[in-house]
Order: structure tokens, then sequence, then C-alpha cells
């Protein structure tokens, strides 16, 4: 008998289970009420009970005039309307509030099947100032109706996290992905993600981009007995060990706080981004034009990056001509382009310089036709290619290659006119 013979006759061999078994694997069976339950009511958290089990809920209200920090949450509506007011698209822009969420969790771990998300922070607007709701896991039996409570697999919702597009809703997909015969499959959803719009602004300006340090220096909010979020997942199996929530309850404080400086640094960045150069340093005004670049934003770009050349000091300002040199070279502003190339040169680091360096040898050979001019920037190009630790032998031996090449040509072009 051939293989695929037994196959099929070992499966018709399989019984059947009985129609009453089957039906009894689709039930859902809720699981018990945590002995404890009462005594994190008396802590004020709402029991709130559903179909899969309970949930705990804290839920709190914060008028528009609530100030965090620098800001007034309110202050999220001004930053609607800079949007609303511009022509730029950007990755980060919102007109209104309809289906926001700012969204943070606390977790039991990092990564792994084994992490379970125990704290869910929604934040949105409501009439007259926004809510937050924040949903604990009862304990780990009860995380379908946890995960079911907190309505995030109903469609049609931008979320905004603090690294939630690598962690948060990742995380939320595994939970729901593993629930899926009980769950609603858990949508695809608008994603901002401030971490990396903070790493695009304040790039070489901050140390660290840890949303702490972003409080305390750009959005005037210093936390004061703040639990490190490194202790949540301890603190949270020790309330659900001993059922005493009391500690539990300062992480809900620690997430609480990022949520509203979630609201305030989306302020501050609309801000940077729509409005006119105010407080910050070259640096930042410097990045937030190289990223409107990138956008293909060129004039906005432009606009951005020479006002940073115009109100900050040459050292403080040579990125900002080295970008604005290749945003005038696709507008074909070659002669300003150069001249900023050149400007750039004494202040940028060397990888730039020798990049700036080929860039206005191209110039002059292909615009200008000044090839002796052309060779002198290709040779001081070389040198430093030369004498450059940053790359490897290999990646070295072919930058030397090609600036040679430019050489030779230059020199043929000098030599052999018209040809």
């Amino acid at each position: 008998m051939s293989y695929e013979n037994k196959i099929l006759q070992m499966k018709k061999m399989r019984k059947k289970k009985p129609e009453s078994e089957q039906n009894a694997e689709k039930v859902f069976k809720k699981p018990d009420v945590p002995t404890y339950a009462k005594q994190w009511e008396d802590a004020g958290l709402k029991r709130i009970d559903n179909k899969f089990g309970i949930v705990f809920l804290l839920e709190k209200h914060y008028s528009t005039n609530y100030k965090h920090g620098d800001f007034y949450l309110g202050e999220l509506y001004n930053a609607f309307q800079l949007w609303n007011n511009t022509e730029q698209k950007h990755p980060l822009a919102l007109e209104n509030d309809n289906n926001l969420v700012f969204y943070d969790t606390e977790t039991t771990g990092l990564k792994g099947v084994g992490t379970q998300i125990f704290l869910n922070g929604i934040l949105e607007a409501e009439p007259g100032g926004f809510v937050l709701k924040q949903y604990v896991l009862a304990d780990p039996s009860h995380e379908v109706a946890f995960l079911w409570e907190s309505k995030l697999w109903q469609a049609n919702k931008t979320i905004v996290t603090y690294n939630g597009k690598s962690f948060d809703w990742p995380q939320l997909q595994t939970r729901f992905t593993l629930h899926r015969k009980d769950l609603p499959k858990l949508p695809e959803q608008k994603q901002i993600d401030l971490l990396h719009g903070s790493k695009r602004i304040w790039k070489d300006d901050l140390s660290r981009m840890k949303l702490s340090q972003v409080e305390e220096e750009k959005l005037g909010f210093h936390r004061i007995g703040d639990i490190p979020g490194y202790l949540a997942p301890i603190i949270y199996l020790d309330a659900v060990k001993n059922g005493n929530p009391s500690t539990l309850l300062k992480v809900l404080e620690h997430n609480e706080y990022d949520l509203l400086s979630l609201i305030t640094l989306y302020i501050q960045t609309t801000k940077l981004l729509c409005e006119d150069i105010k407080k910050e340093s070259a640096t930042t005004y410097t990045n937030i034009g190289k990223w409107y670049g990138d956008l293909a934003e060129t004039e906005k770009s432009s606009e951005l990056l020479k006002n940073v050349t115009k109100l900050y000091k040459s050292d403080e300002a040579g990125y900002a001509y080295y970008h604005l040199a290749f945003q005038q070279k696709k507008q074909q502003l070659f002669e300003q382009a150069y001249l900023s190339f050149k400007s750039a040169i004494p202040f940028i680091k060397e990888r730039q310089k020798i990049i700036a360096l080929i860039e206005l040898a191209k110039i002059d050979e292909h615009r200008n036709k000044n090839y002796e001019q052309a060779i002198y920037y290709s040779q001081h190009a070389y040198k430093l290619v030369e004498n450059s630790i940053i790359w490897n032998d290999e990646i070295k031996f072919k930058k030397l290659r090609e600036i040679e090449k430019r050489i030779v040509r230059n020199e043929r072009k000098i030599s052999s006119p018209g040809k």
C-alpha cells in the first residue's frame, strides 16, 4: 500500500467527535472572580463584568484648561488648526480629534509570547475636555475580558504612541492573535509614533530619547515620586499575588503621566513643524528642514534651512547649509548650491565633508566647466578618504577609485579641450 493510501486510511479510522462535544469546545468558560476583587474596588478601581470575565477601570476627566508641564491640554485643538492652515503634507498631520486615541501600555515583560499587557491606557477627547481610561487586567485568566473591554478592536482609529509602533501595538496584536477564537480580529490602524518624530526633530540635540528626558528638556514637566517603568511588572504581579493594589496605583500614575505627555508632545512637535523659528536650537530646525526635504517638500525645506543660516552663527548653521545645498540642487539653483556647500564644509563632520567636496567637484565639472577647480576639490576629498577610519578597506578602496576616475577625467578635459 502506498504511503498516500495509508494516510487516507488513517484519516477514515479517526473517530469524529460527537456534535455535542464539538459545540462544547466552542463555549467560552468564564474564569473565576479573583478573591481580591473587592479590595481593588475599595481602592478606587471600578469593576466591569463582561461576557469573558472582569476587568478593572480607573477613569479620570480633564478640562481643556488642565496644564501638564508648559502646555494646556486644549492647545491640542490649536495644533489641529495649524495643520489645517498648512499646505505641507506630513506624517504627523492631524486635522481633528475624530477617533483619535493616545495609547500606552504596561506589560509583564519586554518580549515573548509569555509577555502580557496588564494595563491598557487610553486617553481621548470628549466634549469640553479629555477622558483617561486605564483598563487593568484582573489576573492573567481574565485576559480576554481585558482585551475586549478596551474596544481597540473597533476600526477607524488613529493611534498616537511613544514607541508604540514597534512595541505596544505589536504586543497587542500578539495577544489578540492568541485569543483569535474568542476575539474579533484587531484591525490595522493609522499609527503616529511620536518617538520617531522626536528622533527626527531632536537628533543630536537630546542625548537620549527616553520620554522622561523629553518631558524635562522640551515639555517643561518633571516627574516627582514616579515609579520607574522597569518596576511595573514586579509591582503588578505582586498586587495579583497579595491582593493589595496600593503600589499598583502608582504604576497607573506613571501611565497617566505618559499619556498626558503624549498630548503635550504632539502639541510641541506640531508647533515646531508648522510655526516660524522661535526658541529651539539651530540643530532642531535643521533637522526639521531636512525632514521636510526627505518628504519632498522642497520649498518648505529650503525656507526653513535658509532661515537657520540667517538667524544662527555659521558654526551652528553648518548642517543647515549642507542640507540646503541639496534642496537648491533639486531646484536647479546650482550657483546657490555651490555657495551653500562651501559654507558648510568648515563646520560639518568628515563623512558629510567628503560628500560636499564631491558635490562641489561635480558642479565645477559639469556646470562651471572649471576642471582645475573640480580636480582641486576631488583631491581634497581623496586625502580625507585616504586618511579616514570610518570605512573598512574594501569600501575605502572603492571610494578612492571613484575619486581617481573623476580626477583623471577632468585632467583629460584640460589636456584635450573640446573632446
